[in-house]
């Protein structure tokens, strides 16, 4: 996992929550079904089979990968429509590209996040560059989706390009963890990517037999997904390993420790830790669109429809295609 790095995270600045915090239990931990998506790209599906009302504001979360493409095999997805909310992309190994009907793109790679409001309604499309398609290659990232408040569902789109090197770096007072803090806010510290709706996103790397208990804020919930590697979670050791989803409880702060042994091809615990601040409205979610009525789903259905979402470049060549 070549997402940023450091030689030594003792060099950073360091977090840990006071002795007078009060712990978040865990409520559930659940193992991710596999699905593809797209074109065909494997995916980890995180958050099936936890009820909303435990990740409010967020909506679904996929492990795209990990997987080595041999040349000819990168996949990515077709030219689809959104509206409502808000896709943060994270590219850990590998390249994807991005374009959307407002404008906005670009390519992300190692370490780098790809964060689109769709807001009103956009069209776009995420793949592998054509170097990658035809060289094959080492491919693994994650796709967030963000509600968005009534409010703000229909706000124009906006894309942030954040660059993996824009990350706050922080480490524990033993170094025994990095964190990359992507979006929102830790201990005081801010991440670069700017959200709507106030959330904490952080990638963090947890070395063998290390502890990581972070101050979490009450009014946030709190999440916590294995990308790789072993561990367990909370005051009781409840033991963690790659696609599981740990769902904690009400407190100030929470806990993650790494295996003394690892697999010997994860030599970290490698863990997306997730936290925001529950938005408690109705949500009607179909398809590519998030709303807060029926009728509200099916205005976008009909807009899209209409091509009042945008239309696909002309240099692609194509034209608009189906959900």
């Amino acid at each position: 996992m070549p997402a940023v790095t450091v030689e030594n995270p003792l060099t950073l600045p360091r977090v840990a929550a006071s002795t007078e915090a009060v712990a978040r239990p865990v409520l559930a931990v659940t193992t991710a079904p596999s699905g593809f998506e797209g074109e065909g790209f494997p995916v980890r599906r995180a958050f099936a089979g936890i009820n909303y009302r435990h990740l409010d504001p967020f909506i679904m979360m996929d492990q795209m990968g990990e997987v080595e493409y041999a040349p000819g095999e990168p996949k990515g997805t077709p030219w689809h429509p959104h509206r409502g909310f808000e896709t943060v992309t994270y590219i850990i190994d590998g390249v994807f590209d991005h374009q959307d009907s407002n404008g906005g793109g670009g390519t992300i790679t190692n370490g780098d996040t790809q964060w689109m409001t769709a807001g009103s309604g956009l069209l776009h499309i995420e793949a592998p560059p054509e170097a990658l398609v035809v060289s094959g290659g080492l491919f693994h990232g994650l796709q967030l989706w963000v509600n968005l408040p009534a409010k703000d569902k229909m706000m124009a789109p906006r894309y942030q390009d954040i660059r993996g090197g824009s990350v706050q770096l922080l480490s524990t007072p033993d170094g025994g963890a990095l964190l990359r803090v992507i979006a929102g806010e830790l201990d005081g510290h801010q991440g670069p990517g700017i959200t709507h709706t106030p959330i904490t996103m952080i990638h963090a790397t947890v070395t063998p037999g290390a502890e990581l208990t972070l101050p979490w804020r009450e009014d946030f919930n709190a999440l916590a997904y294995v990308m790789a590697g072993r561990g367990s979670v909370g005051a009781d050791r409840r033991p963690v390993h790659t696609g599981q989803t740990t769902v904690f409880g009400a407190g100030s702060s929470l806990t993650v420790r790494a295996d003394e042994k690892q697999d010997a091809n994860t030599p970290d615990l490698e863990v997306v830790i997730l936290g925001g601040q529950p938005i408690r409205e109705p949500m009607a979610h179909y398809g590519p669109f998030v709303m807060n009525t029926r009728e509200e789903l099916q205005q976008a259905f009909d807009d899209f429809q209409k091509g009042r979402l945008g239309t696909i470049p002309a240099v692609h060549g194509m034209s608009e295609g189906g959900l």
